[in-house]
């Protein structure tokens, strides 16, 4: 498969709009909550756009080149996965020739930017759901949807069980994808945003609609009018059907995020990660791994700041792993100055602005982590195995190589020191400056003609260059 090689390149950072940044108080709505009020579901703290382009010089300083923003057209919710209209720009983020000076700002800098496609589903104020709660059966846009019977109760409390909803929701009514006109719509939407400039989409609970020929025609459409564009999916399983040729070119990679944070907070040991990297690895392939979308947080999850219990060590050391992987990383936006945050809709807390607030030692990790990824292409394009077996329980060992060059990473999971013994290649040169960090840590090596001993602190792992293995 041809994922976009700036797929492989990039370092995404998701932005929850009405949290990230407020640049135009003119198109708040009048009972806007304060900035920084513990959110809640309906009140709107009046995050835009003009906000977001604001703020490119910092998303550049920490290394950023690639923004996916969740969905800015209209809807009547601070989340707007109930779209109301897909060609409109929400007013409460400013106007269509805002997004267009954003878009025209990122390009500029080099950078690329995604938006969330949500075709499952729609709002209720959808003009053909709007035109059925009207006209009831004598509607024309009655098979745009799953109706069970009349009248649809669109309003009242409870689940949705007169029509197809998402989860139940009554604000989500489920699209009937196999309606020629339904199909012919979203299509249209897909490619009137792509013309518009953007780099791909962000499909939202795309394993929802289970219909192989509308992804396949889905995907056709996009790359027949961007080749270039980015696809990637919201699966939360490990399920490779959907990375091919006829579906996305990459999936959030929440196994990864899970696999990850299990081993950290104590719940597997590394052998049982190993166990699933290697799934990983089986289940997708090693070339398709490079256009997965790494994370460690979104905005369905809770903050992994959170998770890991403040934990600094173990946060520098989640990073530490997700940027090792094949595939794109990402930021979720605040993660990187430690924000924190519980469940929906807590992890949609607005940006901190007050510096004061800032982890800055995680900041400038993470910083640091693009930094080398940006200069070491092993990290970007290089084949991805596991070393075996660890030293002890706790000890993560992997490789990058390509080329004839290899990168080495290696991490200590343990509250413990642990001495790490690799043997040394047979062309390898002898002497200290054969093995380095590259990111600066000062860990103690030791080299002779047939191995090398590193010794790990505690809760510590770095990226070694070096001929080894």
């Amino acid at each position: 498969m041809n994922i976009p090689e700036w797929v492989k390149d990039s370092v995404f950072y998701q932005i929850f709009p009405d949290r990230f940044a407020n640049g135009d108080a003119s198109n708040d709505p009048p009972n806007v909550q304060a900035w920084g009020r513990p959110p809640d579901a309906i009140h709107f703290q009046g995050g835009d756009l003009v906000g977001i382009e604001q703020r490119l010089d910092y998303l550049q300083d920490l290394g950023i080149n690639a923004l996916y923003l969740n969905p800015i057209f209209l809807s009547p919710s601070t989340h707007r996965y109930n779209t109301v209209d897909y060609y409109r720009i929400d007013p409460k983020l400013g106007t269509l020739d805002d997004f267009r000076r954003l878009l025209k700002k990122v390009h500029q800098r080099g950078m690329r930017l995604i938006l969330d496609g949500v075709f499952n589903h729609c709002g209720r104020g959808f003009f053909a759901f709007n035109d059925l709660l009207e006209n009831g059966e004598n509607s024309p846009y009655l098979d745009w949807f799953h109706v069970r019977r009349f009248p649809l109760n669109a309003y009242s409390h409870g689940k949705a069980t007169r029509y197809k909803a998402w989860w139940g929701f009554k604000s989500l009514p489920k699209f009937n994808t196999k309606n020629s006109a339904v199909r012919r719509f979203i299509f249209e939407v897909a490619r009137y945003w792509i013309e518009e400039g953007i780099d791909g989409w962000r499909l939202d609970v795309p394993n929802e609609i289970n219909d192989d020929e509308f992804w396949a025609e889905f995907r056709w459409v996009v790359k027949s009018t961007n080749p270039d564009a980015y696809l990637v999916g919201e699966i939360w399983d490990l399920l490779p059907r959907w990375v091919n040729d006829s579906h996305f070119d990459g999936v959030m990679h929440y196994p990864l995020r899970s696999a990850i944070l299990d081993v950290l907070r104590g719940k597997t040991g590394t052998e049982d990660f190993y166990a699933r990297l290697l799934q990983i690895e089986q289940a997708y392939g090693q070339d398709n791994l490079f256009g997965l979308y790494l994370l460690l947080g979104s905005h369905d999850t809770e903050r992994v700041k959170t998770l890991l219990h403040g934990n600094s060590q173990k946060l520098h050391l989640a990073y530490l792993l997700m940027f090792a992987f094949p595939g794109t990383p990402s930021i979720y936006y605040g993660d990187e100055v430690g924000l924190e945050g519980g469940k929906d809709p807590d992890c949609r807390r607005a940006f901190p602005w007050n510096e004061n607030e800032w982890d800055q030692d995680l900041r400038r990790w993470i910083k640091k982590l693009i930094e080398i990824r940006r200069a070491t292409p092993l990290l970007r394009r290089g084949k991805w195995r596991i070393l075996q077996p660890a030293p002890c329980d706790g000890i993560v060992q992997m490789v990058r190589e390509g080329g004839g060059e290899q990168l080495l990473i290696l991490a200590n999971l343990n509250s413990e020191p642990c001495r790490v013994t690799i043997p040394a290649g047979s062309d390898n040169p002898t002497g200290q400056q054969s093995l380095r960090d590259l990111l600066g840590n000062p860990f103690s090596v030791e080299m002779d003609h047939n191995q090398v001993e590193i010794v790990l602190p505690g809760l510590s792992g770095g990226y070694f260059s070096t001929g080894l293995f």
